[in-house]
C-alpha cells in the first residue's frame, strides 16, 4: 500500500460507531483521515482542504449520499466518491455509480474489498503525494480549491498527448503551468520550446517557427533549424497564439495534420513529432465569428481546454504567494527580511491585481528592492502596487467588466439562468452566449 499512503481521505456518516471504526482502519492504512457527521459538515470540510477520495453513506437525515456527490462534484468535479450503503438502498447506489460515483460498499463492508476500493480510486484520481509536489508542479505556490482541481486535471490530461489549450488573463501564469504539464508527461525528457506568437514581428515568425534554408531571403547566409523542430519528441509551447496572424495558422496547422515541417526557401520536408500546448488571453470564438481566427485550426489546439483563475479569484493564495516571492527576491538581492507587516499583508490581500501573479511579483520586488527593515512596511506595498497597477485595453476592460456583472447576477439569481437573462435585459440564448464566452456555468451558483 506505499503507493497510496499519506493521502487525505474524507469519511462521512451520521453513525459515530461506524465512522470510528473506519478511521481507525484506513489509518492503520497509512492515510490521513479528517471526519464529518453529515454532508453539510462534508462540503464545509471539503471547501477548506480538498480530499483526495470521500467516503460517504447513502442514508444519512438531510443531504444523503447522493446528494453529496451532486455537491461534490460541482465544488471538485475530479473528487472520487466511494458510497457505502445498506442493501434496502443498492439501487440508489447503482444509480448514483451511473452518474459518476466512483464505486459502492455494501455494510457490513469487507475490509479488504474496502482497501482495494480506496487504492483503486487513489490510482485512478489525481495524487497529491509529496513527490508529485516536488516535482511536476513544484513551480506552482497555492492552497486555492479551485486551482487544486485545475492542477488535477492537468495531471490527468499530461498523460497523454492531446493538444491543450490554456486559457487566462495576462500575468495568471500559463507558462508555467503548461511547464507543469510538460514535466508530468512522457515527454518531459525531451525539449520544451516556449514561442510567443505576438513578440515576434509578422514577417520573422513563420522563419522562426519552421527554420529557414541558405538564400531562402535576403540575410539567410546559412541553413537555420526552426522552433517546431527543435522541439521535436518534446512540447511546444505557443503563447498568446491569438495573435498569430492568418496565413501562418494555415502553414502551422499543415504541420499538426501531417506532422511534418517545410523550412522557409525548402522544396524537402522533415517529420516532426512534437505535443502542442498553446495559450491565450483573447475570446478566440470572437476572433473565429471575425474571421482572425481559423475555427480548423482552434479546434485542433482546443483538444483539452484548461482556464486559469485570476489572482482575485483565489484570494487565499495572495499571502502564500507573497511570502514565496519575498523568500526567493530577499536571496536575490542579499537582504535580512523577516516578512510583511500586518497591514501591509492586508493592502495585498485586498488590491484587485489586475496584472495578476506577474503584478504581485513585481509588488514584491520592488519593496524588497527598497525596503531598509527587516519587515515590509504597508506604505512601499501601497506604492508599489499604485506604480504597478496596468493600463489595459478597451477591450480588456470591457471583458473583466462583462465577467464581473454575469457572476454578480448569477449570485444574485441562485444560478437561474431566466432569471438572470430577465435582469439583464438579454434573451436567453444570447445570455447562454455570454457565459460561455466567459466559461461561467450557471450550476456552481445554485
Amino acid at each position: 500500500m506505499s503507493d497510496v499512503r499519506g493521502n487525505y481521505l474524507l469519511l462521512v456518516d451520521d453513525d459515530p460507531d461506524l465512522l470510528r471504526l473506519l478511521a481507525i482502519r484506513l489509518e492503520a492504512a497509512g492515510h490521513r483521515i479528517e471526519t464529518a457527521a453529515n454532508g453539510q459538515e462534508a462540503l464545509a470540510r471539503a471547501s477548506i482542504e480538498r480530499p483526495q477520495l470521500v467516503i460517504t453513506d447513502m442514508q444519512m437525515p438531510g443531504m444523503d449520499g447522493a446528494a453529496l456527490f451532486d455537491a461534490l462534484r460541482v465544488q471538485h468535479p475530479l473528487l472520487p466518491v466511494i458510497i457505502l450503503t445498506a442493501h434496502g438502498s443498492i439501487p440508489d447506489a447503482v444509480a448514483a455509480t451511473q452518474r459518476g460515483v466512483f464505486g459502492y460498499l455494501t455494510k457490513p463492508y469487507d475490509p479488504k474489498a474496502l482497501l482495494e476500493l480506496v487504492a483503486r480510486a487513489l490510482r485512478l484520481g489525481p495524487a497529491n503525494e509529496p513527490a508529485g509536489v516536488a516535482g511536476w508542479r513544484s513551480d506552482i505556490v497555492t492552497q486555492n480549491n479551485q486551482m487544486e482541481d485545475l492542477l488535477a486535471r492537468a495531471q490527468l490530461v499530461a498523460g497523454g498527448d492531446a493538444s491543450v489549450l490554456l486559457l487566462g488573463e495576462s500575468g495568471t501564469g500559463k507558462e508555467v503551468l503548461a511547464k507543469a504539464i510538460h514535466r508530468a508527461s512522457p515527454r518531459r525528457d525531451a525539449p520544451f520550446i516556449a514561442v510567443n506568437c505576438g513578440a515576434i514581428p509578422e514577417n520573422l515568425l513563420e522563419s522562426e517557427l519552421f527554420g529557414y534554408v541558405k538564400g531562402a531571403f535576403t540575410g539567410a547566409s546559412r541553413d537555420q533549424r526552426g522552433l517546431i523542430p527543435e522541439a521535436d519528441g518534446g512540447t511546444l509551447f505557443l503563447d498568446e497564439i491569438g495573435d498569430m496572424p492568418t496565413p501562418l495558422q494555415v502553414k502551422l496547422l499543415r504541420v499538426l495534420e501531417e506532422r511534418e515541417v517545410r523550412p522557409v526557401g525548402s522544396t524537402k520536408s522533415a517529420p516532426v513529432n512534437i505535443r502542442v500546448i498553446s495559450a491565450t488571453h483573447r475570446d478566440l470564438a470572437e476572433e473565429m465569428a471575425s474571421g482572425q481566427f481559423r475555427s480548423d485550426l482552434y479546434y485542433r489546439l482546443n483538444v483539452v481546454s484548461l482556464q486559469i483563475p485570476n489572482l482575485s479569484q483565489r484570494r487565499d493564495d495572495i499571502p502564500l504567494l507573497a511570502n514565496h516571492f519575498l523568500q526567493r527576491l530577499a536571496t536575490r538581492y542579499q537582504k535580512e527580511i523577516n516578512g510583511f507587516a500586518p497591514d501591509a499583508m492586508e493592502l495585498l490581500t485586498r488590491a484587485s491585481w489586475p496584472g495578476n501573479a506577474r503584478q504581485l511579483l513585481n509588488v514584491v520586488e520592488q519593496a524588497v528592492a527598497l525596503t531598509t527593515t527587516a519587515m515590509i512596511a504597508p506604505g512601499l506595498v501601497q506604492q508599489a502596487i499604485r506604480e504597478t497597477e496596468e493600463v489595459v485595453s478597451f477591450d480588456e476592460a470591457r471583458r473583466r467588466f462583462e465577467s464581473d456583472y454575469l457572476v454578480r447576477i448569477l449570485k444574485l439569481t441562485g444560478g437561474n439562468v431566466a432569471q438572470a437573462a430577465k435582469l439583464a435585459q438579454r434573451n436567453r440564448t444570447d445570455f447562454y452566449k455570454l457565459l460561455q464566452r466567459h466559461a461561467l456555468d450557471p450550476a456552481l451558483f445554485k
